[in-house]
Parts: structure tokens; C-alpha cells; sequence
């Protein structure tokens, strides 16, 4: 069957758009039909990518009209009238700064597959697609991860999971590569790149990159390109040979950053093992029309966020304890969300769809994230492994023998990882399984800080040795006013009922000022009775409320003293 052949134009990118012609291959059929992906892989999040399509037009190769009918949401049935390839051209507007989505301006263009892509329901999925991209006037660079085809700015996928997983930078990055093992890795820079200190970058991204390769034993792809958007925003997104990072100009200029920025690329990066290529079996082929449900996120997020991290402190650009505050921000977190008391890590991936990417106010209360929990647990894992051993094995032993088991068209079910987990172990893991993985139960970190040499600091006294009086609300100042931004269970606000959107007004018959509630509170002792005045739809009321104490951070790690 002949290719799809896309070709971007970019008339005006100030406008935020890019426009798309696709010549699709009908074989003679009398109507194609045409869907776009409504989510993209590696965010599982429902996005309806074809509410940013405009202007959807056919046309046969003598330029006579053809007839196109929207069908859903997504979907589009176009007559052929016997023409063998139908010239389908749309629009499509991108101004979202996200990985997962369009950013299209004046600068350059970041241009995701799922939400550029309209491809023929059926056949065409496995069928090779061609991209041709017209870059706007003075861009002269364009990068993806698509093989390239025989023209500048031209590629090519075999298959539309290829070319979702392949999103493409166009505009004037900068392009820096360096070689491991034989194989050719970049890092492109887009945006103002004036404060961003790549040479170090680079460096520290090859050893990163060494040190991933040591643990898998080999490198899986034939070259892979590391996409920094320097735009102000965050978040990263892996893809089998590419991924993308957004960050701050500022990323490098100071260590705890700069160790954030590593650690995001570490985790990115390792995902190009753990899930596109080991995956939970229920991760593809994917239906990019439908959500795909799996309870195994925990493994796919959190062990890479466990080894992102622990693959930065092997490559040696981060110190031992600079490895443990970062383990204990995660532990940190989860033993102050509420929700780990509701909410199981196998839940919390299967719930991912509805809850992870859609928070409220309220989801500390009612779930955790697999990331987090994922990646404490694994650290639990690692040192159950470590101590039924004897030392001899570990969870990196668990990974690389899934990998060789379970990687490309397999896929693991849970039972499968588990049994491996104990196969490696050699113990029965069941018990551990239902309480850390399956269950809500308190996790027990005795065994690991046992294993690994550790404890958790004392917490440091208060000041003069007074303890400081606690709302136990998260608040905001909007428009001048103090607002209720959450409410966690077991705190003194959740108690006497205060509300999300609730402005305190007064503290005891006296106003306080928004900048001015901590200096407030210096003023009360834990145990206090107070009575907050709050404007609620702007009908005051007053709520009688006892303060707590300020809970002591009790879970920052430390190695136990010789």
C-alpha cells in the first residue's frame, strides 16, 4: 500500500498554526475514513486533540472538491469518487506549552504526533507515513527522532505508533551531540538559551547516558536526541528514542535545579527501557481512541522515578546525600497525603485516567500518586531484594531480567513481574505485594534503612522551644484576599470545617491582613480555641477552632552514625 505523505506548512506562525496536507491512498474504496488520537502515550489523560482541527477539506490529485463529513468528535468520512488518492488538507492551532501537545510561534514550532496527526481508520496505522516539513521564513532546523527521508526536513515512520512517538522540533535550536558506546545522542536547546549552561549539560548528560547503559547492558535505540524547551515551564515526556524536557533558563543556575533538571532527563531517559520497550502487556498495541487501562503505572512511573534518580547518583552528578534528600522528599510526601490510608498504588494507576491528570483540591485526601509511592516502594523493594540475598542481588537484577524476558511485542502481566520479583528474591514476596502494592496498609521502611545504613533525622526542636500553633490549611492570596486553597484530613481546619474558597477575614474579632497570617499565628500556642471569621460567597461567618501543632519533618534521611 502506497506511504500517507504529510507536508507542514507554516504561513504565519505568529498565529499559532500549522497547516497540514496529508495525500492519503483510498484503494479504490469508495469513502476513507479519518480519526484523530484523543490521547498520547506516556500521559493518560483524555485530550480530545481534535477540538484545536479547523477547516478539514478534500480534494482529488485534478483539484475537484470533495465531500467530507465529520462522523464523532473525532472521526471524518471523506467520498472518494473513485480517486485512488485523496488530498485531504486541515488546520491545526497549537499555543499549549505542554510535552504532550502544540506550541507553534514566531520562534519555533514543537509539534506532537497524536495532536497534529489525522491518519485512515483501518490499514493505514501499519502503513509507512512520510513527513515533509516547510519550515517558516528564516527557520533552518528541524529534529526528530523520525528516520529522515531523501530531501531536507523530510522523514519517515513505518507505522502511525512511530510516528506518534516521534514529535519534531522545528525552528533554530541549538544542536549539540556527543557518542556512548558507538551511538550518536543530541541535546537540542529551543528557546533563550543565554543563562542555560550547556557545555556542562552535555557533559553530565553523557555520563548519565554511560551510566544507563552499564545498568541495561546495552543501548536500545540507534540514536537519541534529549529536546530541552527552555520556555519557563515544566514536565517531561519520553518517546523510544527521543524525549522531551521543559524547564526554566534559570535550570542550571543553581544546584538543587540544576540536580532536578538531571534527574528529569535521567528518569526520561530510562524510560526508553522501562515501558517503551518493557511494558505492561496491556500498553499496546495502543487504541489511541480509547483510554487503555492498566494497574502496573506504579511499575512504569515509579521504579523509573526510583532509578532516574539512583542512575544521576551512579554517573557521579549528584552526591550520596543529595540522592537521600531527594528520597526523602518523595517519602516526605506520601506520609503527609492523606489518601495513602484510601488509595492503593494498583488503584491509583488503574484511577490515572480520572484522577492523577484531573487533581482537585480534595486529592491529597483521596489518592496518592504512583510516581511517588511507586518510587518509595521500589526503594523498599531494592533493599527486601538486597537482604534475601545476602547482597548478591538486587532490583537491578529484576529489571534487567524483565527486560529480557518481557521487552517489544510481549509485555508482562502483574503476576508475571512479581513472580520474577521472587524468582530473583528468592522468597515469597506476597505479603509485601499486598501491603505496599496492592494494599493501603502503613509501609514498614525498618528492613531498608536496616539494609542501606540509614535512618531518619531527629526532628529539629522548635524555635525557643515553643511549638509553632498550626492551621493545617494550604492558603492563597487572590486579589488581596487570603483564601482557603485545601484542606487536609486530621488537621484542625478540616475539623471545625473550613472550606476550599473560604477568605479569613479575622482571627479573634481582629483582621489579618493576607501577608500577615504566619506573623498571626506567632502569636498562639498549640491547643489554642480561636475564632476565625471567614467570607463564604461573601456571607461571613465564624468557626471555632482549636490549633494544632506544626507537624515536625520526621522523614529526611540521614546515614546512621559508624
Amino acid at each position: 500500500m502506497d506511504p500517507i505523505r504529510y507536508t507542514l506548512t507554516f504561513p504565519a506562525p505568529h498565529t499559532h498554526y500549522v497547516h497540514v496536507r496529508a495525500d492519503i491512498p483510498s484503494a479504490g474504496r469508495e469513502s476513507i475514513e479519518l480519526s484523530m488520537a484523543v490521547w498520547t502515550p506516556g500521559s493518560y489523560l483524555v485530550r480530545e486533540f481534535s477540538r484545536h482541527v479547523e477547516a478539514v477539506a478534500a480534494e482529488t490529485a485534478s483539484g475537484n472538491a470533495l465531500r467530507v463529513e465529520k462522523t464523532t468528535k473525532n472521526r471524518w468520512r471523506v467520498a472518494t469518487n473513485g480517486a485512488r488518492t485523496v488530498i485531504v488538507s486541515y488546520r491545526v492551532y497549537g499555543r499549549e506549552m505542554s510535552v504532550r501537545t502544540n506550541w507553534i510561534e514566531a520562534d519555533f514550532a514543537f509539534i506532537n504526533g497524536a495532536a497534529t496527526f489525522l491518519t485512515q481508520v483501518g490499514p493505514s496505522t501499519a502503513c509507512l507515513h512520510e513527513v515533509s516539513i516547510v519550515p517558516a521564513t528564516g527557520w533552518m532546523r528541524s529534529i526528530t527522532a523520525l528516520d529522515p527521508g531523501a530531501r531536507p526536513h523530510s522523514y519517515c515512520a513505518p507505522d502511525y505508533d512511530t510516528l506518534v512517538d516521534s514529535p519534531i522540533l522545528i525552528g533554530n535550536p541549538e544542536f549539540h551531540e556527543f557518542v556512548v558506546d558507538g551511538v550518536r545522542h543530541a541535546l537540542a536547546n529551543a528557546g533563550d538559551t543565554t543563562f542555560f549552561d550547556t557545555p556542562r549539560a552535555v557533559k553530565d548528560l553523557e555520563a548519565i547516558v554511560r551510566a544507563h547503559k552499564e545498568f541495561w547492558g546495552s543501548l536500545p535505540y540507534s540514536r537519541y536526541v534529549f529536546m530541552n524547551l527552555i520556555t519557563e515551564a515544566g514536565g517531561g515526556l519520553e518517546h523510544a528514542r527521543s524525549s522531551v524536557l521543559m524547564t526554566s533558563r534559570w535550570a542550571t543556575r543553581t544546584r538543587k535545579a540544576y540536580l532536578r533538571w538531571l534527574e528529569l532527563a535521567s528518569h526520561e531517559l530510562f524510560h526508553a527501557w522501562n515501558v517503551k520497550r518493557l511494558r505492561p502487556i496491556e500498553l499496546g498495541p495502543f487504541d489511541y481512541e480509547r483510554e487503555v487501562f492498566t494497574s502496573s503505572l506504579w511499575m512504569v512511573e515509579g521504579v523509573t522515578d526510583y532509578y532516574g534518580d539512583v542512575l544521576v547518583l551512579r554517573a557521579g552528578r549528584s552526591s550520596a546525600q543529595e540522592f537521600l534528600d531527594s528520597l526523602s522528599d518523595k517519602i516526605e510526601e506520601l506520609q503527609t497525603t492523606p489518601g495513602r490510608a484510601v488509595r492503593s498504588m494498583t488503584q491509583a494507576s488503574m484511577d490515572a485516567w480520572i484522577k492523577l491528570y484531573r487533581p482537585d483540591e480534595n486529592t491529597p485526601n483521596t489518592s496518592i500518586s504512583y510516581y511517588t509511592k511507586g518510587a518509595v516502594v521500589a526503594f523498599l523493594l531494592d533493599a527486601k531484594i538486597r537482604r534475601a540475598t545476602a547482597g548478591r542481588r538486587s532490583l537491578d537484577e529484576v529489571m534487567r531480567e524483565a527486560y529480557a524476558r518481557y521487552s517489544g511485542t510481549n509485555g508482562f502481566a502483574p503476576h508475571e513481574f512479581r513472580a520474577l520479583a521472587e524468582h530473583v528474591a528468592g522468597i515469597d514476596l506476597g505479603t509485601f505485594w499486598r501491603t505496599a502494592i496492592e494494599g493501603t496498609d502503613e509501609l514498614d521502611y525498618s528492613e531498608a534503612l536496616e539494609v542501606f545504613g540509614l535512618q531518619f533525622r531527629p526532628p529539629n526542636g522548635a524555635p525557643n522551644g515553643k511549638p509553632k500553633a498550626w492551621l493545617g490549611a494550604t492558603t492563597k492570596i487572590d486579589a488581596g484576599r487570603l483564601l482557603i486553597a485545601q484542606v487536609k484530613r486530621e488537621t484542625p481546619a478540616y475539623t471545625a470545617g473550613l472550606n476550599v474558597d473560604d477568605e479569613i477575614v479575622a482571627i479573634d474579632e481582629v483582621r489579618v491582613r493576607s501577608d500577615r497570617l504566619d506573623e498571626r499565628f506567632e502569636q498562639y500556642s498549640p491547643g489554642d480555641r480561636v475564632s476565625v471569621l471567614v467570607a463564604r460567597r461573601d456571607r461571613l461567618l465564624s468557626l471555632d477552632l482549636i490549633l494544632g501543632a506544626e507537624p515536625p519533618r520526621t522523614w529526611r534521611l540521614e546515614p546512621k552514625p559508624a
